[in-house]
């Protein structure tokens, strides 16, 4: 190459060196204008440009989100508020309803007398309208009581009521009769006692109504007795040995009469025997017997030897009547029957009863 072309060429090599050195101070940099200074400024330069535009997209979004919502307290029932009987003043729909439906499924306590029993309601298909009421509830007044709506199953309250009269009943134990001393006893007796079934179950179902599960009483009726001392009747004794009948009216001694009783070879019995039947102007028949063998039977009239009162005994063959034959009384003279004077016969016969007690002892 020619020496004025080189010449030239190192004169550009020196501007060009002087603009580069020029174009330093204007970024800013206080360190040597080295080109591994400005490869690490330009690099360091990127990521803060890039951070800056991600931080501005961010609070953009923040701002425009939805406000939080205000949280609003549920509104509370009114206080001093009760639900069949039970308090829900001041508590949620949600505890009232939870409340009254424990209290409503909580066992009954039912006394009859001195028996307890305990019943579930589910066993009386009783269901409680608790949703309804609580409704109800919550528009009522402060200290307002507010019924709680209820359906019963009729027949399993009916068959629980039967179920505890049967099991709870208590008899009634009729006056007895008994010889004391040769005189009639008669024992007081007492009436019985049942549930009366339909206060009962006026009970239970108003318990269920109410929400109450304690002091539910189930009354009980009287049962009277059939026979008392009072109403006892007539009791007649004979006393074999001395031929005396006496005739009381309950316990107390009413009449006293004259008799014949059985010979020795046919006695008249000894024991407690009832009246058996009754018969007036009675046909007298032969009995089965050795002495009455060949007789033929006698139809009433003067000559009849039952005179005109029959009064049978529970004693086969014996009976108390009256005879023609008066000079036989106070004697042990009959075939085992007890004679009587006949008007006094017709009497006795008009003041007893089939049924009435005869006892005839020994004395």
């Amino acid at each position: 190459m020619k020496r004025p072309a080189l010449i030239a060429i190192a004169v550009l090599a020196v501007a060009a060196t002087g603009v580069l050195a020029a174009m330093v101070p204007i970024g800013g940099a206080q360190s040597p204008p080295t080109t591994e200074s400005t490869s690490t400024e330009a690099t360091t330069t990127a990521p803060e440009t890039t951070t800056e535009a991600t931080t501005t997209i961010t609070t953009t979004s923040t701002t425009t989100a939805r406000p939080p919502r205000r949280h609003v307290k549920p509104k509370l029932i009114p206080l001093g508020v009760t639900v069949g009987g039970i308090h829900v003043g001041g508590l949620s729909s949600t505890a009232a309803y939870m409340v009254v439906r424990a209290a409503f499924r909580a066992p009954l306590v039912l006394q009859a007398g001195a028996h307890r029993a305990i019943v579930n309601p589910g066993s009386l298909g009783a269901v409680a309208y608790a949703k309804a009421a609580i409704a109800h509830a919550r528009s009522a007044p402060e200290g307002a009581a507010v019924p709680l709506g209820i359906a019963v199953h009729g027949k399993a309250v009916h068959k629980l009521v039967d179920s505890l009269a049967k099991k709870y009943e208590v008899p009634p134990t009729d006056a007895r009769l008994f010889l004391r001393h040769l005189k009639p006893y008669i024992t007081e007796g007492h009436p019985g006692k049942t549930l009366d079934r339909k206060r009962a179950i006026v009970a239970i179902v108003k318990a269920l109504r109410e929400n109450r599960r304690t002091g539910i009483s189930l009354p009980y009726v009287t049962v009277p007795q059939s026979v008392t001392r009072k109403t006892f009747g007539p009791v007649v004794v004979i006393h074999r040995g001395s031929n005396r009948l006496y005739l009381f009216k309950g316990m107390k001694p009413w009449r006293t009469f004259v008799v014949a009783t059985g010979q020795a070879v046919y006695p008249t019995p000894l024991g407690r025997f009832q009246i058996v039947v009754k018969w007036q102007n009675p046909w007298w028949y032969p009995p089965d017997s050795p002495w009455a063998k060949g007789a033929k039977p006698i139809p009433p009239g003067p000559g009849n030897p039952l005179g005109t009162r029959w009064m049978g005994l529970s004693a086969p063959g014996v009976g108390i009547h009256g005879t023609p034959d008066a000079a036989s009384l106070g004697y042990s003279a009959s075939h085992g029957c007890i004679r009587m004077y006949i008007p006094q016969a017709e009497w006795l016969f008009d003041h007893v009863d089939v049924g009435t007690s005869v006892y005839i002892v020994p004395a």
